[in-house]
């Protein structure tokens, strides 16, 4: 019985672990996964949509109209650090070889020096390639502890299911 259990929990790792490697040579980032987290790009999106970004599309290739994930390039609080931005390109400057983007929130009325620009090459994290609407709501429910309590149930639940199939196996 509990090699039965630990077979299911080492295949349920495992599957976890290819799907996981493979979203991340897909998207060529370690975390392709943001959720909106204000009503700035409101109405294109809107608060706890979920946004799944591609860095895989070079920094150069981006375009006017493009929404992107960045880091800011500083911070309107001072000693804190910069934050995840999701914003839309509003326009490219190059020169010297280097591109400067500026980027915009839809709901903006203009862009905020050193929140939305100048962006550069080093702060990109991602162009966004996909969103789900309030997909995000679910990462706040199980945010800790609420996701620690769904863990120790699911265990206890497969643990009791696997130990009463273990019964009836041997008293049957």
């Amino acid at each position: 019985m509990i090699s039965r259990v630990i077979s299911y929990v080492s295949v349920i790792i495992i599957g976890i672990a290819i799907t996981y490697l493979g979203i991340r040579f897909v998207f060529g980032t370690y975390n392709p996964f943001y959720v909106v987290a204000s009503g700035s790009m409101i109405p294109a999106l809107n608060i706890s949509d979920f946004v799944i970004i591609n860095h895989n599309i070079p920094f150069n290739n981006l375009r006017v109209g493009d929404i992107i994930v960045f880091k800011s390039p500083g911070s309107l609080i001072p000693n804190e650090q910069h934050e995840t931005i999701v914003h839309r390109i509003v326009q490219i400057y190059t020169g010297l070889g280097n591109e400067i983007i500026r980027t915009k929130g839809d709901a903006n009325d203009g862009s905020i020096p050193y929140i939305d620009y100048p962006i550069r090459d080093k702060n990109y994290v991602g162009k966004v390639v996909y969103v789900i609407p309030k997909l995000g709501l679910i990462t706040k429910v199980i945010s800790p502890p609420t996701n620690y309590y769904i863990t120790i149930g699911v265990i206890a639940i497969t643990v009791l299911y696997y130990s009463r199939m273990g019964r009836k196996d041997g008293n049957g």
